[in-house]
């Protein structure tokens, strides 16, 4: 790559990850003011899989701050709803309501061409149960890499943001923890597991508990993994399936801190991994041997 085509693919990437903060904040600010009022919520695809209205107004306003820089570019989202918004009245025929132009929703991310991964509020259980632990997060990937990513936790106002060359939390530089003794560690357990897969989890959480100082559960995946780039938790692993909404933010974000993020087996995680443990790099193979005891 010439030198020109470096500085043109930085200069991208800083804009990018100008937006992902810009846009995380923008949602969030839309949750916010909805949190703890009153809430219309239906259920997906079981009776503790959620979503509130306060969804999918929060995905409109992220993916319309995102194409107010990147018009044409494709989003995948959780939410499956209209991204059509109205600005102000009065379009070229000032008959009405001029429509905001965004880019195509998509199934999945692509291999090639740029991205914006967009999870509105992630952990809508504990938003809806007025629970202040949920967060507002936008990735953006470009030919299938991350290269900008913000996860904006609204009611304490911090604001994890990764970019082309540091991770910071509002604005100070992420590192994670220099710890080394697992019997000092904490460690999030996250994503969900359904009813008929809770031996499972209770095995992960034996493990873990023998292995390592404590655990915790916070309901929120995005959250937990910048909690491990700041080094609040030392570790975090789902044996569980997961989205790419879920989880690539929180994994750039611990990358760039300088932590590792590999699939259940050890591999370097993708988005197409199983399951996922991410830690600050000093016990890694500890936390992969807690999964393999636990399966």
């Amino acid at each position: 790559m010439t030198l020109a085509a470096t500085s043109t693919r930085m200069s991208d990437s800083r804009q990018r990850t100008a937006v992902v903060e810009r846009a995380a904040r923008a949602g969030g600010a839309v949750a916010r003011d909805a949190f703890r009022g009153t809430l219309t919520i239906d259920t997906k695809s079981n009776k503790n899989d959620l979503v509130t209205d306060a969804d999918r107004e929060t995905q409109r306003q992220i993916v319309h701050t995102i194409a107010d820089a990147f018009p044409d570019e494709p989003f995948v989202c959780e939410e499956d709803i209209d991204i059509r918004a109205t600005t102000e009245a009065g379009g070229d025929d000032s008959t009405g309501p001029a429509v905001t132009q965004t880019g195509p929703m998509v199934e999945s991310v692509p291999d090639t061409g740029p991205c914006w991964v967009v999870d509105p509020i992630d952990g809508t259980a504990n938003f809806a149960r007025g629970n202040v632990l949920w967060a507002s997060s936008v990735a953006s990937v470009v030919d299938g890499e991350t290269v900008a990513a913000a996860t904006y936790l609204p009611v304490v106002q911090d604001i994890y943001t990764a970019g082309p060359e540091s991770a910071t939390r509002n604005g100070q530089r992420l590192a994670v923890t220099d710890r080394t003794d697992p019997e000092t560690f904490a460690v999030g357990l996250v994503a969900a597991w359904p009813s008929d897969r809770s031996g499972r989890l209770g095995a992960l959480v034996q493990a873990v508990n023998e292995r390592f100082g404590d655990s915790r559960r916070y309901g929120t995946l995005q959250a937990t993994l910048g909690f491990v780039a700041s080094g609040e938790l030392e570790a975090a692993v789902t044996t569980e399936p997961t989205t790419p909404w879920d989880t690539i933010a929180g994994v750039e974000l611990v990358r760039s801190a300088g932590g590792a993020v590999t699939d259940v087996d050890g591999n370097r995680w993708t988005r197409d991994s199983d399951g996922l443990v991410a830690s600050n790099g000093n016990a890694h193979d500890e936390v992969l041997a807690a999964v393999e005891q636990a399966n």
